[in-house]
């Protein structure tokens, strides 16, 4: 199975040293429990739309957010294209479902 979105962005704020963990890119990132990720990867199954929209919408707010600072505009690039690739997400699950 193909990674999920919000495992490619976990794996990209592990990189960046943001997290540590997948329980804490579930539980500060996607406001779910801390074995949410996990659980998903186990049944094999994709996240949901709304999880999905709930990083999508954290991602803009800090890549906005640096914006505004000047500060970090590599890292809020690459949180917007995160950002959009979530929303992309999202509408292909929408046109799958007809």
């Amino acid at each position: 199975m193909e990674k999920s979105v919000l495992n490619r962005f976990f794996c990209f704020l592990r990189e960046q040293g943001l997290v540590e963990s997948e329980s804490e890119f579930s539980r500060d990132w996607l406001a779910k429990s801390e074995c949410y990720l996990r659980s998903v990867r186990f049944k094999g199954v994709q996240p949901s739309a709304s999880t999905v929209a709930v990083c999508a919408s954290k991602l803009h707010y800090y890549a906005e957010r640096m914006r505004e600072r000047g500060t970090h505009s590599d890292l809020a690039a690459q949180f917007s294209e995160l950002s959009e690739q979530c929303h992309q997400c999202i509408i292909a699950k929408q046109k799958q479902r007809g």
